[in-house]
């Protein structure tokens, strides 16, 4: 029997630990060349956007896609998942999952390329993906303090005290992006900002910077500047990267990037690529991958099986 899982479900089944074990999972089978991937593919229906993407992740006992669309500003997402024999498992809505697997991402990538003691983590933007990107990092780091930038004056503080409350960290609003982006260890950027939201030299030179914003090429946040400063440049997905991230896509198109300079996370995270030996920026883009997807949905599938609290289906038996 299939479930249904909606969005009432996930939020009370899911659990950051379990998603940032299985991503982390997933992008090393990647690595290792056991799960696959397929980048986003999009269409243009009258007044609207289609969004397919598609994954198999073995270690999950999974293959599947996500579907989403996005009509007058609202999008709707679909996780369908399939179990390696073909049946039908779930069918789940998948906003809130997305927002967990994206801050999972960031985690992973940053347990990975990022400091090793206590940090300053600066993050730009305050909406609801923010909150699961602080979430995920203080899973994999010890957050010294973490500051927080957004054009809304209001939202930022407001952000703030709630991280402050909800994970017991220092956390402060910072007046400018420039103030929050200088002397922080870790960036994240996390907006829908269509043109950069810092400055290349305001980053420190062994900063982590994860920039989890952007998946179209018109747009970019972080400038072409950085992209060449960074040392090293991390991304989900080489095809996903150069269909979809403005950032770098930009950056090559002003002769200040090259995609031979491109490692792959799951390569980093299966051990097969070693770090420079001088300290320098590192750069994750970061785009959403369908593995992403089916990692988090397996895991909440997991608990809601366990407990029983989701809706049955017979469909495609």
């Amino acid at each position: 029997m299939a479930l249904i899982l909606r969005e009432s479900d996930v939020q009370e089944l899911i659990e950051m630990d379990d998603v940032l074990a299985a991503v982390e999972s997933s992008m090393r089978e990647l690595g290792e060349g056991i799960a696959q991937n397929e980048p986003r593919r999009r269409l243009f229906p009258p007044g609207g956007l289609l969004n397919v993407m598609f994954a198999s992740f073995p270690g999950g006992g999974c293959t599947g896609l996500k579907a989403y669309t996005v009509t007058n500003g609202r999008a709707r997402f679909l996780v369908v998942i399939f179990g390696l024999d073909g049946s039908l498992q779930a069918l789940i809505e998948a906003d809130f999952l997305g927002s967990y697997r994206t801050g999972a991402a960031t985690a992973v990538a940053t347990k990975k390329l990022g400091p090793r003691g206590p940090a300053t983590v600066a993050l730009i933007g305050a909406g609801w993906q923010a909150a699961t990107q602080a979430l995920a990092l203080s899973r994999v780091i010890e957050i010294k303090e973490l500051r927080v930038f957004s054009r809304s004056a209001e939202r930022r503080v407001e952000f703030a005290r709630e991280q402050e409350e909800q994970l017991g960290i220092k956390a402060v609003a910072a007046g400018t992006a420039e103030s929050a982006v200088r002397g922080a260890d870790v960036v994240v950027t996390i907006t829908t900002s269509h043109s950069p939201v810092i400055k290349a030299e305001w980053v420190e030179p062994h900063a982590l910077v994860a920039a989890a914003g952007s998946n179209f090429r018109q747009r970019a946040e972080i400038p072409p500047e950085l992209v060449e400063r960074a040392q090293t440049v991390v991304v989900d997905q080489l095809a996903a990267a150069q269909l979809d991230s403005g950032d770098l896509i930009q950056a090559h198109e002003a002769g200040k990037f090259d995609w031979s300079r491109a490692v792959e996370l799951g390569n980093v995270v299966a051990g097969k690529w070693a770090p420079p030996e001088t300290p320098g920026i590192t750069l994750f883009e970061s785009h959403g991958v369908a593995l992403w997807d089916l990692a988090a949905a397996s895991a909440v599938l997991k608990v809601a099986r366990e407990r029983g609290m989701a809706e049955e289906i017979e469909l495609l038996l």
